[in-house]
């Protein structure tokens, strides 16, 4: 009942900079007591039966207090029992109404908990369509990183009315840097999330080495991909344990230093205090933006992913730590088939290939020399922004 007045109250302590530098105080204040008001409503109502209830069951407590004294006096005065006899119904008889008026005290709260229950175990029962527990699917042996998709049309679950792509058709040849370009909302992040099986295609297909991926093993599937998104998500853990969390079993301190080097990132990280044993604290607000990123792409590659994913890896950098982050990126991007979601011309100009996406759709095609010169080009436009 509370979930939309709690919303309210979470954002607003999480977002408390924001709201401040806006002094946006009071209207975060009316807008909770707007989101409460019908909830005040409904409690002063429940509270108001529920006392009646509460007193209801008390009169009947003590009125049958009152009936047995009377009978048993009665009973006592015409000689047909005696005192004591009288006594030993009367105890009975409130034992049992004392448990009576706590059970219908408590009606209301099993109610709520009965409907709470029901709402856990249908969360705790649901099937998830994409299910990484899973064991079934097939393994391939040696995966290329070819990528294929065939026709796809998609809408998201949550906004069944919008459609991202319609008849939608892309080749990713293995080994090879595709750029994926496009205004917001074209559908670049969506291809990421399909690839990785977030999301199920609504018709068509999406293949890996010429094997459609519903046919593979999710968990093993992910396992062949890094992902680098836009804001990493680092736990409040060392850089070691966020590095190690990229992969299953034990990794060596070898196999961490060298990803690292790889990366670019072993040498801000060994400047440390604590080296890799230094905590980044709750979502890494220890490390600027550019550590946090090369963190990531450590994390990324531990693995030795056959697929790399960097959707906009360096937009929220500055121009020297997105230089940084993108040299760390060429070094590990080599010999993996890479897809590279950007905006910004630096990220994109060395891809192998570039897709430009307009309205779910792949409106032109190239590399960036052959984009350019297309006269009034959908790339061209959006390199001269």
């Amino acid at each position: 009942m509370y979930e939309d007045a709690s919303q309210v109250a979470t954002d607003a302590v999480g977002s408390i900079r924001t709201i401040a530098s806006f002094c946006a105080e009071k209207r975060v204040v009316t807008t909770y007591n707007k989101k409460c008001e019908a909830l005040r409503k409904q409690g002063i109502q429940s509270g108001i039966v529920g006392g009646l209830g509460f007193g209801f069951s008390f009169l009947v407590l003590y009125f049958t207090f009152a009936l047995c004294f009377y009978v048993g006096a009665q009973f006592v005065r015409q000689g047909k029992t005696t005192f004591a006899d009288v006594f030993r119904v009367i105890l009975a008889l409130f034992f049992a109404t004392f448990g009576v008026s706590n059970a219908s005290a408590l009606a209301s709260n099993a109610t709520k908990a009965k409907v709470s229950a029901i709402s856990v175990f249908s969360i705790l029962d649901r099937k998830s369509k994409n299910d990484t527990s899973s064991d079934e699917g097939m393994m391939l042996e040696n995966v290329t990183g070819d990528i294929e998709f065939s026709n796809v049309s998609f809408k998201y679950p949550s906004r069944p009315d919008v459609q991202i792509f319609s008849d939608f058709t892309l080749h990713i040849p293995s080994r090879k840097t595709i750029a994926l370009v496009g205004e917001s909302g074209s559908g670049k992040s969506t291809i990421i999330s399909l690839l990785e099986r977030f999301y199920d295609p609504d018709s068509g297909s999406i293949s890996v080495d010429g094997v459609e991926i519903k046919s593979l093993r999710i968990s093993w599937l992910r396992d062949q991909m890094g992902l680098v998104g836009q804001e990493p998500v680092l736990f409040n853990d060392t850089i070691r344990a966020n590095i190690t969390n990229g992969k299953h079993g034990e990794v060596t301190e070898e196999e961490v230093t060298g990803v690292a080097k790889a990366a670019n990132a072993h040498e801000f990280i060994s400047s440390l205090p604590q080296g890799y044993d230094t905590l980044v604290g709750e979502k890494g607000v220890q490390l600027s933006g550019g550590q946090k990123q090369r963190v990531a792409i450590v994390r990324a590659i531990i693995k030795d992913p056959k697929i790399l994913l960097l959707d906009e890896a360096t937009s929220a950098l500055d121009a020297e730590s997105e230089r940084i982050v993108q040299d760390a990126l060429d070094r590990v991007m080599v010999s993996r088939t890479t897809i590279v979601v950007a905006h910004r011309l630096s990220t994109i100009k060395g891809a192998d290939a570039i897709a430009v996406l307009k309205e779910g759709k792949i409106a032109e095609k190239g590399n960036h020399e052959a984009l350019v010169r297309i006269k009034d080009g959908v790339y061209a436009s959006l390199a001269i922004q």
